[in-house]
This record gives structure tokens, sequence and C-alpha cells, in this order.
């Protein structure tokens, strides 16, 4: 049997089987962007599919940390535009 890898959510801190949570993914050039697939290649961090936790993040400035970049609020208001097109809650 395989083992499905588990994460945690950086805004709830809830681990979860890594296919329920999305990945936000900081490429080698430095552009960010949600991995829907999990295979982008670069630093990644897990969100819940629930857009409160991506409200908690932003609030709190969890993937500036999680990433160990700055990120701007144009890129926050992009990410919450695709969350809403992919996760639609």
């Amino acid at each position: 049997m395989k083992k499905i890898p588990e994460r945690t959510c950086i805004a709830c801190r809830t681990t979860k089987p890594k296919n329920e949570l999305i990945r936000v993914v900081r490429d080698p050039e430095g552009n960010i962007s949600l991995d829907f697939t999990g295979k982008k290649n670069g630093r990644g961090a897990y969100l819940c599919k629930d857009k409160n936790c991506l409200a908690k993040c932003i609030r709190s400035k969890g993937l500036d940390r999680a990433l160990g970049s700055k990120v701007d609020e144009e890129l926050y208001q992009r990410l919450l535009k695709e969350y809403d097109e992919n996760c639609g809650n």
C-alpha cells in the first residue's frame, strides 16, 4: 500500500494529505504562483482549499515567511482570483 504524503497548511496549521491542499510555489526566478499539479520546481508552501485560509495567510503575511521573499499586495490579489477560479469557495 502506497503511503500518501501529508503537508501542513501554513494558515490554519492543519495537517492533511498533500492532494487536499494547494501548493504556492516560488520558482528559481522569484515568480510566485499557485501550483495545482504539485510538481513545479521551486520552494513551496501549502494552503487548504478554503478561502478563509488564504485570507488568514494574507493578514499574517504567512507566504512571506514560508517562501522567504516579500509578497506584494498585487500578487495576493492575483492569488485570490486564481483561488476563486480553481477552488470555487
